[in-house]
């Protein structure tokens, strides 16, 4: 089982960075695919971004590519949301997610585990 705290949300204005991260628990953090979800109010919740259990695969939804970047480090059992250039549109609650295969998936419901989120907000 795997336990994850997500942190770095906050308020920031258009054309800011912000860096997510989340830290999980127990010591088979690089057997889980990590992704990150985002869903903000009214709507579904929508996959970001998502990482091999390596790290040496990446992949992004088109709505953020080229401004956002994913990356992990399995020796501190954490994955990052590297967000420059944020836009009003990427304003909401961001959720890190893993699951136990070796690749990534768009679908939430493929995703055993996700941490409690954080919000992002960036006023325009």
């Amino acid at each position: 089982q795997v336990q994850m705290v997500e942190s770095g949300g906050g308020l920031v204005q258009a054309g800011g960075s912000l860096r997510l991260s989340c830290a999980a628990s127990g010591r088979t953090f690089n057997m889980y695919a990590m992704a990150w979800f985002r869903q903000a109010p009214g709507k579904e919740r929508e996959f970001v971004a998502g990482i091999s259990r390596s790290g040496s695969t990446t992949y992004y939804a088109d709505s953020v590519k080229g401004r956002f970047t994913i990356s992990r480090d399995n020796a501190k059992n954490t994955v990052y949301l590297q967000m420059n250039s944020l836009i009003p549109e990427d304003t909401a609650v961001y959720y890190c997610a893993a699951r136990s295969a070796v690749g990534v998936t768009t679908s939430s419901a493929t995703y055993n585990y996700w941490g409690q989120g954080t919000q992002v907000t960036v006023s325009s």
